[in-house]
């Protein structure tokens, strides 16, 4: 059974930085279960509960690249490499399509870069995403071929006024395993952009990935097996469903 149900990350004054399963929620005021270790190494649930009036946002989203061979059609089987089977995770996410070169992007003018979104899974091959194979890099376990399924339709931005307002479902077999809605994405669509545009050129037809909510694979204990069925649905948007394969 997984350490907590809701993961936050917090400050304590006197004792540093923190993981801890989120409670309760009252204003500015959160009540949280602090946990001993770490979402990579494992966490550990105490009897210690903290009132926090703020938790703590890293200043900048994580960001890594995967490369164009990594990209797969909405209804490919993916094959796994026996290196990657161990740990092999699913992360349903909302994700964007750059429609004209973006550098310097103000959030005001982010979105008239868009040209669309669809749905995406970024796979991990968690045992590499480990610190002590990864060096604090992410980009070598979720870089394998076809380690980045797209969904089946790029919808246009004239169609999603608010791309902070979709509801995202990733299910295993059938089974719903994420359910959760954009607004509660840390970084919204029009951050995400301006970040990464920083001095970088985003070339036309980019594709980003804007992170998963809850539920992954990873804190549920359950990895993906040969044979399991993984989908990913942005409601009214797109849908991904592969087939794992370990031939």
């Amino acid at each position: 059974m997984a350490a907590f149900k809701r993961l936050v990350r917090f400050a304590s004054p006197g004792s540093g930085i923190h993981y801890g399963d989120l409670l309760d929620v009252i204003g500015n005021q959160h009540t949280v279960r602090r946990l001993e270790g770490n979402p990579f190494t494992g966490l550990k649930a105490t009897g210690e509960t903290l009132k926090v009036d703020s938790l703590t946002v890293p200043k900048y989203p994580v960001s890594f690249i995967k490369p164009a061979d990594s990209l797969a059609g909405p209804f490919d089987a993916i094959n796994i490499h026996a290196d990657a089977r161990e740990l092999l995770d699913y992360e349903g996410e909302l994700t964007i399509v750059i429609g004209k070169d973006a550098k310097d992007v103000t959030e005001d003018t982010a979105l008239d870069y868009v040209l669309g979104y669809t749905a995406g899974n970024d796979l991990s091959a968690r045992n590499f995403q480990l610190p002590e194979n990864s060096g604090g890099q992410f980009c070598y376990a979720k870089s394998f071929d076809k380690f980045a399924p797209i969904g089946h339709t790029i919808v246009a931005t004239e169609t999603i006024p608010d791309p902070q307002a979709l509801r995202l479902t990733t299910k295993v077999n059938g089974v719903v395993k994420q359910e959760t809605s954009t607004a509660d994405m840390i970084w919204t669509v029009r951050q995400i952009i301006t970040h990464l545009s920083r001095g970088t050129t985003l070339r036309k037809g980019t594709l980003i990935m804007t992170g998963t909510p809850s539920g992954v694979g990873y804190f549920r204990k359950e990895f993906l097996r040969d044979n399991d069925v993984v989908e990913v649905e942005i409601e009214g948007v797109a849908s991904t469903k592969n087939r794992i394969h370990h031939g």
